[in-house]
């Protein structure tokens, strides 16, 4: 619950974070889209002025008969807007004349040559002067529609700001839980595969530390202090299989992708192992047997000590569980473009509930078998390292039975098989 709260928490600052910076670019771009438009709507009413102003002037300054604010079209007036524009005429002495009937009343100032804005009566005006004669000619466009617009364009974004800053905060908490949930797995996992292997190596150590301590609590005979000896040793050389084991993890979890541009042959690997734990197998009276079906060579894309690494992590879980006079079948099998890895065994097998934990790491089924629980969790590594496929099913003799199934590979040149010919009877058991 606390480290739920917490992804919570990162997800909300990382949403506020993400929606600053959207709301900043969106209140960027507005800002330069309403300066355009305003410039745009500006720059057309200059036009305008201009326009009139040499109207006014080709007249010579008459005053026009037209209703106020209507366009004059008989004089070829180009206002194409219904805004209307209106021009006066002032003398050096600083009369005013309206030329525009239902002119607005102009107020009284210093004029110069160009535009400038101004209040005229209620509304603000753009005007501009010319000068004409012995005063001046003064046109004047009301920019309360500029302002119109301009306003409502500022309200809509605002309302349109509103719910986009809603929308953004959500869509990038949302984003942020599910970005941060595989992190927040990986550190449950990080802290649960800390704390069992601090469980596993605690263990060993705890039997040597008190071997030890009884071993020096007073004189033995040389047999006790040898037996001693053995049961550290024993300890000793399951904490070095663990530790071995949490290095070759370590080392796959930090390599995203292993190489893969090695080429190996599945079946002489395979059959390879299958020799090496004969003695196993002998030791436990099991039958070992290598199997090989279809006609195509097993090569496939992977590192060699990968392969390997993975051969003898299945079959020593297999003989392990298959018991005293058991069986195990190694088998490969060539289908078109793909490879199969089998392994079955004669054990008691997995029970179905149990699959899906079973390449955890430190995990253990309930059928106890030894081992440092590690075994299938590098398994699991290369499985996916090599980008092959695993199902774990029920054998034919009543065990468990994991294929690994890999795109089939064109051996490369110089690859060939140091034992293939030991079997080159394939389909058969050895």
């Amino acid at each position: 619950m606390k480290t739920e709260r917490s992804d919570r928490i990162r997800a909300g600052k990382v949403a506020v974070v993400a929606t600053l910076i959207g709301m900043g670019s969106y209140v960027l771009i507005a800002l330069i889209f309403n300066f355009s438009l305003i410039d745009h709507l500006t720059s057309q009413v200059d036009v305008r002025l201009s326009q009139r102003l040499v109207l006014a002037v080709k007249s010579g300054g008459q005053r026009e008969g037209s209703v106020a604010g209507t366009r004059a079209k008989e004089s070829g007036d180009l206002d194409d807007d219904d805004v209307p524009v209106f021009v006066w005429k002032v003398a050096s002495s600083g009369a005013v004349t309206a030329i525009t009937a239902g002119s607005p009343r102009l107020p009284s100032t210093t004029w110069v040559a160009g535009d400038d804005s101004m209040r005229i009566g209620n509304s603000t005006f753009e005007v501009r002067a010319v000068s004409f004669k012995s005063g001046w000619l003064v046109a004047g466009e009301s920019l309360a529609d500029v302002e119109r617009v301009r306003d409502s364009l500022v309200n809509a974004e605002l309302i349109f700001g509103a719910v986009l800053l809603v929308l953004m905060y959500g869509a990038s908490y949302v984003v942020g839980i599910r970005a941060l949930s595989p992190i927040a797995r990986a550190q449950r996992r990080q802290r649960e595969f800390t704390a069992d292997a601090s469980h596993e190596l605690r263990t060993p150590l705890s039997v040597i530390e008190a071997e030890v301590s009884i071993a020096l609590s007073k004189d033995r005979d040389a047999q006790s202090y040898r037996s001693a000896l053995e049961r550290i040793g024993g300890e000793g050389h399951r904490l070095q299989r663990i530790v071995e084991d949490l290095l070759w993890l370590a080392r796959s979890d930090g390599e995203l992708k292993q190489h893969t541009d090695e080429t190996v042959d599945l079946e002489a690997m395979a059959f390879a192992c299958t020799q090496r734990f004969q003695v196993v197998a002998e030791a436990s009276q099991l039958r070992l047997v290598f199997m090989k079906f279809g006609d195509e060579d097993a090569f496939v894309r992977a590192p060699r000590e990968s392969i390997d690494r993975l051969l003898g992590v299945l079959v020593d879980n297999a003989c392990k569980f298959a018991g005293d006079g058991g069986q195990v079948e190694v088998i490969v099998a060539t289908h078109g473009n793909t490879v199969t890895l089998e392994i079955d065994d004669s054990g008691p097998g997995i029970d179905p509930h149990e699959r899906a934990l079973i390449f955890d790491r430190f995990h253990r089924t309930s059928t106890p078998a030894g081992g440092t629980g590690l075994g299938l969790a590098i398994a699991d590594s290369i499985i996916r390292a090599t980008q092959a496929q695993c199902t774990i099913g029920t054998a034919s003799m009543g065990g468990a039975k994991f294929e690994v199934t890999w795109r089939r590979a064109a051996p490369r040149t110089g690859t060939h098989s140091t034992v293939k010919d030991d079997h080159s009877d394939t389909d058969e058991s050895h």
